[in-house]
């Protein structure tokens, strides 16, 4: 049976609201289905260091935020890979977070697993 989930551009949204109510900064770097479409999460502390988050469901039917593992995730390696990622899902989700600390980013992903 397949549970029901906040649509994409809900949880976008709520994430956005969330990070900018705590001074933090969330742009929208790609619009994709609002109903839908996968959401690619790009968090940053303080603007470096960025890690790519993807949500992938689990054996017990929720999901959870995994990071994406590249080799070395420069700035460059991550916008190269999320817009080719987009070329082949156009439904795609990007929101790039840029937060004041690791524990808050952790915890804006915490609210939407």
């Amino acid at each position: 049976m397949i549970e029901p989930r906040l649509a994409s551009g809900v949880q976008i949204s709520a994430l956005k609201r969330l990070a900018e109510a705590e001074g933090d900064f969330a742009t929208v770097l790609k619009k994709g289905d609002a109903i839908s479409g996968a959401i690619l999460l790009i968090g940053q502390v303080r603007g470096a260091d960025p890690i790519l988050y993807e949500r992938y469901p689990s054996l017990d039917g929720q999901s959870a935020w995994k990071s994406v593992d590249l080799a070395n995730s420069s700035d460059a390696l991550v916008q190269d890979y999320w817009k080719k990622r987009a070329t082949r899902d156009p439904d795609l989700w990007v929101l790039e977070l840029d937060v004041a600390s690791g524990a808050r980013l952790d915890g804006l992903l915490a609210v939407l697993n």
